[in-house]
């Protein structure tokens, strides 16, 4: 794989690539995920390389500070990585792992890669349970649509005294929500069920007792294509289309749930597409639902919507 000129790095001969300097390698990823439109190309650049110097971020801006050389070996890889992320393949795939909330999660195809966004709905939860351990009671909390166990262990490990149940339907992607919550101590106080998180009977000795609902469903609308290639080819179809004409059949099913599961006062939030706040809202209304609000994400966009059950 021939690279731009002045750069030996991932040059092949024969099939077999040459080393050469850190610095370059990093400027010639870098050109060729920009020019994929990758987002971030060189963050990507930085953390594939990282990754196959099994160094930190840091120490590989030190390395390439000191004109560090690559050997052929760590060469190939990382131009290996680089064709994979040029085409667009998750970063997190790439690496096997996805950062949350100071979590490092387990992540891989089968599995929806959580996002900063989400991080918006773990924090809502974190907050209502953290309330209910103010009171002197230990919070029971319930993750419907787990996926790769974010939100239930992002709760589990800042509410230390939270008792939590996860859902997830998707065999796969509960596979990997079980690797997440066996890496991590707080993870032995999540109780992991596969399961519809839509079926009436689904946790019914639960009913009533929950303090906080929190998930992340399926929401996108059956018209709307993901911009994002990585979205669109990469995370798994079950974690996506939401059903029904706008893509909220699944989060009322959720809602109607939720209201079973939680106590008079308990909170819900969901999260949705930055259009479907108003829709959210519209559902947790009187008398059922007090206090329907929506809260934005880091940039700025509508997509948590949170209520309290009446």
């Amino acid at each position: 794989m021939a690279e731009s000129a002045g750069t030996t790095t991932t040059t092949t001969t024969g099939g077999a690539a040459r080393g050469g300097d850190l610095a370059g390698a990093l400027r010639a990823a870098t050109a060729r995920l920009a020019a994929a439109g990758v987002p971030s190309p060189r963050a990507d650049a930085e953390l594939l390389a990282a990754a196959v110097l099994g160094a930190s971020r840091g120490e590989l801006a030190a390395a390439s500070l000191r004109g560090s050389d690559l050997t052929a070996e760590q060469a190939g890889e990382l131009a290996r990585l680089v064709a994979r992320r040029e085409a667009r393949e998750p970063l997190q795939h790439l690496l096997g792992r996805a950062p949350f909330r100071g979590l490092e999660l387990a992540v891989g195809p089968g599995v929806f890669v959580p996002r900063p966004e989400t991080e918006t709905t773990a924090g809502t939860a974190v907050e209502a349970a953290l309330q209910v351990a103010a009171a002197g009671r230990s919070p029971l909390v319930v993750d419907l649509c787990t996926g790769s166990g974010a939100i239930a262990l992002s709760v589990a490990a800042e509410v230390p005294g939270a008792r939590v149940v996860a859902v997830e339907l998707d065999p796969a992607a509960h596979a990997w929500a079980r690797r997440n919550l066996d890496a991590h101590p707080a993870g032995e106080r999540v109780r992991l069920v596969q399961g519809d998180a839509t079926a009436p009977e689904l946790l019914a000795e639960l009913d009533g007792t929950v303090d906080v609902v929190a998930s992340n469903p399926p929401y996108v609308p059956p018209g709307a294509v993901p911009r994002e290639p990585e979205v669109r080819d990469h995370d798994p179809a079950l974690a996506l289309w939401g059903g029904g004409d706008d893509g909220l059949e699944v989060p009322r099913g959720v809602v109607a749930r939720a209201s079973a599961l939680l106590a008079p006062g308990g909170l819900l939030v969901v999260e949705h597409a930055e259009v479907q706040g108003a829709a959210l809202r519209a559902l947790l209304a009187p008398p059922q639902w007090s206090g329907a609000a929506t809260a934005d994400d880091a940039t700025g966009r509508p997509r948590a919507t949170s209520a309290r059950r009446a």
